[in-house]
């Protein structure tokens, strides 16, 4: 009797353990090859590409799943405990989600990861400001843009880079010139991509800024042609591709490509010929990306294919009459990008940087009627004032130690103070940050020339001067 008692009780004990297991499979089963896309109900309203309102950060919307090879199912909801979430990024594992959300109406966006074995969330950012466009960087970290506030009359809040840990901890600022950053995207080869509209001394359409995690070496990636603006992320497709949505004046939105090698001079717009909008893109496979595309005459965006190569539409893969799908991204796995070595030292104050010679420009004077003005001295501006005006030596060369995480433009003049060129966009360096350039303007493909410049000869200018115009006399450390 005891012998068939525990008998009954070990099949009893197995057959719950087999009903748990199969229960934990079915809850945590993967999503790899789902669509992962956010939606919003009723109509689109137009971008401010300033704030971010109704562009970056979606009212009312919500992230859903959706399976690729059988649409007919029913969506999944993923964050049906929000009160708004959008900006969807998937790990390069393909098991978590990064996401911007609101978790009540008029409550501070943060950053949040979902697993999406379990769809179990956890907040990352604890901010008192909105945060939004988070990515994954290599060694458990990310990138995001964080609204800030700014001791400047004419500016009142821009969004600015930071990184920190998937914990939330080890939070770092890496961009500090007056602009606003929106939709960072981490290339292959660990440097981040982003819009940067300058917003002083007066607002600029935006320009995709390339650095690196710590946000150094940062330089002008791409640039819209006149009355064109940037309107999303970029993604890089495996041929060697960078594809973006881009709208003209009459906020028509179209796909357009560019080379990763010469991003400045590739520019394609593969949706000429297409009627329509198109408000967002991601990779699909080699050749084709997924889209959200508004047909010409339709009020909402749907879920298409395109063929980048051919440049034609495929087939719908999602629509809803009463929603617009915003973003869209494949849950899968992807390449890791290189995790970049970092010069930046918090400990030194100070940076470095070198330019071979300011009359060098890209746009050189061709015409012989234009006079020529000869530039000798180089004006380095704050926010509000001049921070240094210097002479460059002979050759045309400047060699200067500049305050760290501090904006400043160049201009380079002439003897008797007259402007040649610029001012030049804001610029910045990190601490301990060594950077060189050719010229005044000059070809961003151009390699500088195997000399070295008189100035580096010397110590360098220390900028900020006190004690006036080319006062040796700084009091910066390091």
């Amino acid at each position: 009797m005891f012998k068939k008692s525990t008998y009954t009780s070990i099949l009893l004990t197995l057959a719950i353990c087999g009903a748990v297991l199969c229960f934990q499979s079915c809850k945590q089963r993967s999503m790899t090859g789902m669509i992962v896309m956010s939606l919003q109900q009723g109509d689109h309203e137009a971008a401010d590409y300033t704030s971010g309102k109704k562009w970056r950060y979606l009212p009312e919307s919500r992230i859903v799943a959706m399976h690729k090879n059988t649409p007919e199912e029913p969506l999944i909801e993923l964050t049906n405990d929000f009160f708004s979430a959008c900006t969807p990024k998937i790990s390069y594992d393909g098991d978590f989600m990064l996401f911007a959300a609101q978790k009540n109406q008029n409550d501070v966006w943060q950053i949040w990861e979902m697993n999406l074995s379990n769809l179990k969330k956890r907040q990352i950012t604890s901010s008192e400001e909105n945060c939004i466009d988070p990515d994954y960087l290599p060694g458990e970290r990310m990138v995001f843009s964080k609204q800030t506030t700014r001791n400047i009359s004419k500016i009142k809040t821009e969004h600015t880079l930071f990184t920190c840990d998937l914990d939330g901890s080890n939070l770092n600022q890496i961009t500090y010139d007056p602009s606003s950053y929106f939709a960072s995207t981490v290339l292959n080869d660990g440097r981040v991509v982003a819009i940067s509209k300058e917003l002083l001394p007066e607002k600029k359409d935006g320009i995709f800024m390339i650095m690196r995690p710590d946000g150094t070496k940062q330089e002008l990636f791409y640039q819209s042609k006149a009355d064109y603006t940037l309107h999303s992320r970029v993604w890089e497709m495996n041929n060697g591709k960078i594809v973006f949505i881009e709208s003209d004046l009459n906020n028509n939105k179209d796909i357009v490509s560019i080379s990763y090698s010469r991003p400045l001079h590739s520019r394609e717009n593969l949706t000429s010929k297409i009627e329509g909008d198109f408000y967002a893109i991601s990779p699909y496979s080699e050749h084709k990306v997924i889209t959200s595309y508004r047909p010409k005459g339709e009020d909402k965006f749907g879920l298409y294919e395109f063929d980048i190569k051919s440049h034609e539409i495929g087939k719908q893969l999602y629509k809803n009459g009463g929603f617009n799908v915003m973003e869209a991204i494949i849950v899968e796995k992807s390449n890791r990008p290189r995790k970049l070595p970092s010069e930046v030292d918090l400990n030194v104050k100070t940076a470095l940087l070198v330019c071979q010679d300011i009359n060098f420009s890209y746009s050189q004077q061709k015409d012989s009627t234009i006079p020529t003005f000869i530039a000798s001295r180089m004006e380095i501006l704050g926010i509000d004032s001049t921070m240094a005006t210097f002479n460059t030596e002979k050759d045309g060369s400047f060699y200067i130690k500049i305050l760290a995480d501090t904006p400043f433009k160049m201009q380079s003049i002439d003897e008797n103070n007259n402007v040649v060129k610029g001012p030049s966009n804001w610029l910045y360096l990190r601490p301990n940050e060594r950077r060189g350039c050719v010229g005044c303007h000059e070809n961003k493909e151009l390699v500088p020339k195997n000399v070295q410049p008189l100035a580096v000869k010397k110590e360098p200018v220390q900028v900020p001067s006190i004690g006036g115009i080319d006062s040796p006399k700084t009091g910066l450390k390091k």
